[in-house]
């Protein structure tokens, strides 16, 4: 049995991506102790809401250089929507924000049309590309769940494996190694989000 680890820095949907691991048979632990991210095997890092609010909140439960460890290391590693943005260097949202940096590029605002709506919120066709980490089975759907305002600018075109359009085109998911990250909510994209989680913990069995 695959034993995640879901990282809890005070940002939603915790219990939703801890019930969606264990319906695909994982034992999935929420929690904000450094020493058991640190030792965690598979890691998840879920999140809504500001990325300079996000650090603030891993920097204050010192979980920043356990979760950059973790990466450092090439262990297996899932992120979700704000769990993508922080992967990057910059986010830009409210100032200017460290991130991560596990992966270059920054995090910006929609700059679109107004007649689109700021957040982009619902459901929306991912184009998978180079491959990506994922059975082809698990990348045969294309419709899962978006809530945001910013969007990933990764700086290196072969991190990308997924992207989506609104109002242009944009980074919906990144995988290097071991790491899958994910702009959209695949805990609430119901069974198409499901096949992308039960891939993910499948590759990484032990």
């Amino acid at each position: 049995m695959n034993r995640v680890t879901i990282v809890d820095y005070g940002s939603g949907n915790l219990r939703s991506v801890q019930k969606a691991c264990e319906r695909l048979g994982a034992e999935a632990t929420i929690t904000s102790d450094a020493n058991r991210v640190g030792e965690a095997a598979i890691l998840i890092l879920p999140g809504v809401g500001a990325f300079g609010d996000a650090m603030r909140e891993l920097r204050s439960r010192s979980l920043i250089e356990p979760i950059q460890r973790h990466l450092a290391a090439d262990k297996p590693f899932l992120g979700i929507c704000m769990g993508l943005q922080l992967l990057f260097e910059t986010g830009l949202e409210g100032g200017q924000h460290q991130g991560l940096a596990a992966l270059p590029g920054d995090v910006v605002r929609f700059e679109i049309d107004r007649s689109l709506k700021v957040p982009h919120m619902g459901w929306n066709r991912v184009a998978w590309r180079n491959g990506g980490p994922l059975p082809a089975d698990a990348r045969s759907s294309s419709y899962f769940y978006f809530v945001h305002a910013y969007h990933a600018r990764p700086a290196e075109p072969s991190d990308v494996c997924g992207t989506a359009d609104y109002g242009g085109e944009f980074c919906a998911a990144v995988a290097r190694g071991r790491l899958l990250a994910t702009q959209f909510h695949p805990e609430k994209s119901q069974q198409a989000g499901l096949r992308v989680i039960d891939a993910f913990l499948k590759q990484h069995a032990h």
